[in-house]
């Protein structure tokens, strides 16, 4: 899964400073209202336990990071599968499932305890690829290291989506230890393709048993740790962007011109080159300056964004720091110099076509004079409501064809459409409930720039309310140094053990 404002953090093994956050912790601490107790019976005695186990938990996180699911390197995809299944069944889940799919095997687990309301959740099991030698703490070691922050913990899939995750199963081993049952049924649907785009998830969620089950709970959420870093707020997202996953694909074999291997550089003053094809493709995709897309019909679909959507979006920007998240992420600008309001807006409303990377001929040190003969391009293609998946992929290819680059080859690793979630449905109010309750600060955000398989939820047949929920923080995901926050220096922003309490609690507030 992912997000777009989660800051990689730089130099993880710095020593702990624990005055940075004293000033603002003092300002606001994070404590439970009264009612706590009256929506999570006895929440004290239950902490307590989550403490006890804190050690265990952890244990259980570091040894689940250093088991990678990586499923674009077919990295451990059955043993992956093996391991969840094997999560499910120590977390209590009577039933624990993998279901075969045409790629990797996913996971399906019920724990039925005769209550009147089923929640459903979300797992992703795989993570994203990582270079070593970008990480400052070994990306499989798992190692605990001091931060400004507090205690964190740096591995792959430390908060995508490991920590969090683990955190939930650490409520229900919290919830056994008390000798108490969850106040909800839970069914448990999990895939080892999220970072390929879910190209075979449907097939999952899709199996009428398992559809069944899905469709009798009150909603599905996965579980985060997205609360700010410095004030503890928190979005509650009420959609988010779908997304293609592709390559562009240019080479002298498929356009009968050009080399079909390498040749020297020399020969260029009279042979083709496929890479300066795949350049010239590439430039018909989008306006001048590579901000709008500009593929035919690309936005006859799209939905505008709706009076109530621009209302929250204000209402985020106000209580939001512009100068953080341009701190956080490295930017000085945003497009068109838009204020922050604006800026937002674009964020949220406008479709994107992105080269996240180019590959070919030689790119080591110094020089090495060939003519190419393949280019790759990879992109990710950002959708908006109303457009899908189907329909961007049939334009991308007329769009190529009507250009004269039918030669170009366009290859899907994944996908899926937009997804929203109603404002006033069971699973988002039950979210406002409990953060309010933690004291953290919750708005609501129309939609999420970054994407996940939540289409696959809120879309028919299934049809379900769908989004994602947690207290504590983490960041770096997809990047080097992805950590999990375990102890917070700041008392506005929970640690591990508050994240476990609020999975209880979000159990609690929906049997309600």
């Amino acid at each position: 899964m992912d997000r777009n404002d989660i800051p990689p953090i730089d130099q993880v093994a710095t020593p702990t400073r624990r005055s940075l956050w004293a000033g603002a912790a003092a300002l606001a601490p994070l404590a439970f209202a009264e009612d706590a107790d009256a929506a999570t019976p006895n929440r004290a005695a239950l902490r307590r336990i989550v403490d006890q186990q804190k050690d265990e938990t952890i244990a259980l996180l570091q040894d689940w990071i250093r088991n990678p699911t990586i499923a674009a390197e077919s990295l451990n995809i059955q043993e992956g599968a093996d391991y969840m299944a094997r999560l499910a069944r120590d977390a209590g889940f009577q039933t624990a499932e993998i279901v075969s799919t045409d790629g990797s095997p996913g996971v399906w687990a019920a724990l039925d305890v005769g209550a009147p309301k089923t929640l459903a959740v979300y797992f992703m099991y795989d993570v994203k690829q990582f270079n070593p030698e970008e990480w400052s703490s070994p990306p499989l070691e798992a190692r605990l290291v001091d931060n400004p922050l507090g205690r964190i913990l740096v591995g792959r899939g430390a908060v995508n989506q490991k920590g969090p995750e683990i955190a939930f199963l650490a409520a229900l081993r919290a919830l056994r230890a008390a000798g108490r049952q969850p106040p909800v049924n839970i069914v448990l649907i999990c895939e080892g393709e999220e970072e390929i785009g879910s190209p075979h998830f449907h097939q999952i969620v899709r199996r009428p048993d398992i559809m069944q089950r899905l469709q009798s709970s009150v909603g599905v959420f996965i579980p985060s740790a997205w609360q700010d870093p410095s004030t503890g707020s928190v979005s509650v997202n009420l959609g988010a962007k779908g997304i293609i996953e592709c390559e562009l694909i240019a080479s002298g074999e498929s356009w009968g011109r050009g080399p079909t291997r390498d040749i020297h550089s020399s020969t260029k003053a009279m042979v083709d080159s496929p890479v300066w094809r795949l350049v010239r493709a590439l430039d018909t995709l989008t306006t001048e300056d590579g901000n709008t897309p500009a593929i035919d019909g690309w936005f006859e679909n799209v939905r505008p964004l709706t009076a109530r959507e621009r209302e929250l979006i204000q209402q985020g920007a106000r209580n939001s720091s512009e100068a953080d998240w341009k701190q956080r992420n490295g930017v000085s600008r945003f497009i068109d110099d838009l204020p922050w309001a604006q800026a937002l807006e674009r964020l949220a409303s406008q479709p994107t076509v992105n080269i996240e990377g180019l590959v070919a001929g030689y790119t080591g040190p110094g020089g090495m004079t060939i003519l190419p003969g393949r280019g790759v391009a990879k992109l990710d293609f950002r959708l908006v409501p109303n457009q899908t998946r189907a329909e961007a992929e049939a334009k991308l290819r007329a769009h190529l064809d009507a250009r004269g680059f039918s030669d170009v080859q366009v290859v899907v690793s994944g996908g899926y459409d937009p997804t929203e979630t109603a404002e006033d449905s069971a699973i988002v109010q039950a979210q406002l409930a409990v953060y309010r309750r933690a004291g953290a600060r919750a708005t609501l955000n129309p939609r999420l720039a970054g994407s996940w398989p939540g289409a696959v939820f809120t879309a028919a047949p299934v049809s379900l309310p769908a989004g994602q929920f947690g207290l504590g923080h983490g960041g770096g995901a997809h990047a080097p140094n992805e950590y999990l926050l375990i102890d917070s220096n700041n008392s506005r922003v929970q640690g591990l053990t508050g994240a476990v309490m609020g999975f209880i609690d979000i159990m609690y507030e929906l049997a309600r």
